[in-house]
Parts: structure tokens; C-alpha cells; sequence
């Protein structure tokens, strides 16, 4: 069964960046998709950007594509963590960010293929 905790969340000015990390315990996800979703007050949860197993394909929201960066290190070391860097934040960036992963190799952009969730992190974006 796999854990996962996002940490790096956080109060930002407009224009500033964060990064934000999701480290699974209880067994690896060296095999599975991995998805940031976010979920603003009063909205849907909606998928920010997604990486397959290995980092070699990505999915962003047209909204974050440029400004937010997903990756994965799959070196032993670091092979059950995966990141977001956010740039160039906005206002409307504010939102609960949940790291998600999907038991299988490629993306899925659908919530429902994603079956374990983290506990979800707060950023705040100010003007």
C-alpha cells in the first residue's frame, strides 16, 4: 500500500516559486504515473500536470504550461519522490495541491485512474 506526503506548500507574492515534493513510503512508485492535481475554493479538483513512469512523458493544464515543472529522479536514491516546480505564480494558482499516483506505467488525466492521495498542501498566491 503506498503512502504519499506532500510538503513545500506555502504563502508566496505573485511572480514568486515554490517547489513542491511528494514522497511515497510503503512501497515504490517507480512504476507508476504520477499526477499533481490542485483544488481552489468553490471549484472542481482539477489535474495540474502528470508524469509516467520513467519522466519521459508529461501532461500540464493549459493554464500552468511554461510556468509549472514535473519531474521524478528514479535514481535509488530518490526513486519514490516526485516534484512540481512552480514559477511565475499566480493569484489564481492558489489552491489545496495533491500528489496522486496511478497504479500503471503511462499518464491518465482522469481523477478516477489515480487510486492513492496525499493529505494535500495549502499554497497562497498574493498579489
Amino acid at each position: 500500500q503506498v503512502q504519499l506526503l506532500e510538503s513545500g506548500g506555502g504563502l508566496v507574492q505573485a511572480g514568486g516559486s515554490l517547489r513542491l515534493s511528494c514522497a511515497a513510503s510503503g512501497r515504490t512508485i517507480t512504476s507508476y504515473a504520477m499526477g499533481w492535481f490542485r483544488q481552489a475554493p468553490g471549484k472542481e479538483r482539477e489535474l495540474v500536470a502528470a508524469i509516467n513512469w520513467n519522466g519521459e512523458k508529461t501532461y500540464y493544464t493549459n493554464s500552468v504550461k511554461g510556468r509549472f515543472t514535473i519531474s521524478r529522479d528514479n535514481a535509488k536514491n530518490t526513486e519514490n519522490t516526485v516534484y512540481l516546480q512552480m514559477n511565475s505564480l499566480k493569484p489564481e494558482d492558489t489552491a489545496v495541491y495533491y500528489c496522486a499516483s496511478r497504479p500503471w506505467i503511462d499518464i491518465g488525466t482522469f481523477e478516477y485512474q489515480y487510486t492513492t492521495w496525499g493529505q494535500g498542501t495549502q499554497i497562497t498566491v498574493s498579489s
